[in-house]
C-alpha cells in the first residue's frame, strides 16, 4: 500500500472521530462512577438493549476475569437492565436514546467513550452474550494477559467469535437469569470456516460456524463476520471501522503471524442462540435497527422455524481453551 492509500485511512480516522463526537449527544449520564479509575484499570466497554436477564452473569464472568470498570451504553432498554447495570459498584452507564443503526450498530458511541476515557487502558469491547477466552485463562487473570502483551511490545489481541448452541431445539431448555449460559449451549462447530484476508485493512476475514450451516447455507458469503480485534491497549487517536471487525489503524488488525507461526489469540464463546432467541430474533427483525435492513435476524427468524436445533453430528461439546488450541480455534503462540 502506498503513501496516498495510508493518507485516506488517516483522513477515514478523523472522519469517524469527528462523528463519534457528533453522535456523543445522543449519549446521557445515568451513572457516573469514571471517578474510581486508577491508572492500570482494564475496561470493557459494551452496548446493550433488553438484556437484563444476561448482565448478571456477564458482570460476573469478567470480573471474574480481572476486569476494573465496565463501560455500557443502553439503547432504550425497557426491561430494567439498564437500572441494573446503573446499581453496581463498578459500572458507569449511559443512555443512548438515537438509532443504533444510524449510530453505526453503537461503534460511534463506543469510539467517543473510549477516546475519551481508554486513552492507555487496555480495553476490551464484548457484547452480554460474548465472553473472552485466552490461553491460560482458566488460571491467570486478564491482567497476566495484558502484562505480557505490553512486555511484548503488543497492542491488540484478536478473537475469533464461537457460536455456542444447545443439543436439541433451542426452546427446550429455558435460560436463568444470572446462570453461566454454556451449561445449555455448550456445542459448537469444529470446522467449517472460511478465511481471508482484508488487503486494505489487513484484517482477517472469517465465516461459518453453524450460522452459515443452517442460516446461510445458499448463500455462505452473506454469513456473519466471525473475526474480531476486541482487546486493545487503547489510545485516543484509535477507531473502530466495523464492530471490532476492523480498527484504525491498520497495523492494529495485523493480530495474526503471515510467515507460518502462530501469534497468541483468544476467542469469543458466543451465547446467542439460547431459549430467549426467537423473541429476541423477532424484536430485532420489527425494529430494523441492525445491518442491511436486519436481514440477518430475518434470516434466523425464517431458519430458527424451519430448523430449531443447530446441533449436528459434526458439533462438538466445549470443554476448555486447551480443546480449543487443540482444534486450531485459538493459539497460546509464544506465550508459555
Amino acid at each position: 500500500m502506498g503513501a496516498w492509500t495510508s493518507y485516506r485511512l488517516r483522513l477515514q480516522r478523523k472522519r469517524w472521530h469527528l462523528r463519534a463526537r457528533r453522535k456523543s449527544r445522543e449519549l446521557s449520564v445515568v451513572k457516573d462512577r469514571t471517578s474510581q479509575i486508577k491508572p492500570n484499570d482494564i475496561f470493557v466497554f459494551s452496548t446493550f438493549r433488553n438484556e437484563d436477564i444476561r448482565l448478571p452473569y456477564f458482570f460476573k464472568y469478567y470480573r471474574d476475569l480481572g476486569v476494573d470498570h465496565f463501560f455500557m451504553v443502553d439503547n432504550d432498554s425497557d426491561d430494567g437492565g439498564g437500572e441494573y447495570a446503573a446499581s453496581q459498584p463498578d459500572v458507569s452507564v449511559w443512555k443512548a436514546s438515537g438509532s443504533y443503526r444510524k449510530s453505526r450498530f453503537g461503534v460511534d458511541w463506543l469510539n467517543h467513550l473510549q477516546r475519551k476515557y481508554a486513552d492507555g487502558h487496555w480495553s476490551l469491547v464484548v457484547d452480554p452474550d460474548e465472553f473472552f477466552i485466552y490461553p491460560f485463562c482458566d488460571t491467570r487473570p486478564i491482567r497476566a494477559l495484558t502484562d505480557w502483551l505490553d512486555a511484548s511490545d503488543i497492542r491488540s489481541f484478536g478473537a475469533m467469535l464461537l457460536d455456542m448452541y444447545p443439543k436439541g431445539r433451542l426452546d427446550a431448555v429455558p435460560y436463568n437469569r444470572g446462570q453461566n449460559p454454556m451449561e445449555i449451549a455448550s456445542w459448537f462447530d469444529s470446522g467449517n470456516y472460511t478465511i481471508s484476508k482484508n488487503n486494505l485493512f489487513y484484517n482477517l476475514w472469517i465465516q461459518g460456524g453453524p450460522r452459515a450451516r443452517m442460516f446461510f447455507k445458499e448463500e455462505p458469503w452473506r454469513a456473519p463476520a466471525l473475526n474480531k480485534t476486541p482487546l486493545v491497549k487503547w489510545s485516543k487517536e484509535y477507531a473502530y471501522v466495523s464492530s471490532t471487525h476492523m480498527i484504525l489503524p491498520r497495523g492494529l488488525n495485523l493480530i495474526y503471524d503471515e510467515w507460518g507461526g502462530e501469534k497468541a489469540s483468544g476467542i469469543l464463546l458466543h451465547a446467542k442462540f439460547l431459549d430467549t432467541f426467537g423473541a429476541k430474533a423477532q424484536e430485532e427483525l420489527a425494529r430494523g435497527q441492525h445491518y442491511a435492513g436486519s436481514q440477518e435476524y430475518k434470516a434466523y427468524s425464517e431458519g430458527i422455524a424451519q430448523h430449531p436445533d443447530l446441533w449436528c453430528k459434526w458439533s462438538e461439546k466445549y470443554i476448555n481453551w486447551r480443546q480449543l488450541e487443540i482444534l486450531g480455534l485459538m493459539s497460546k503462540g509464544n506465550w508459555a
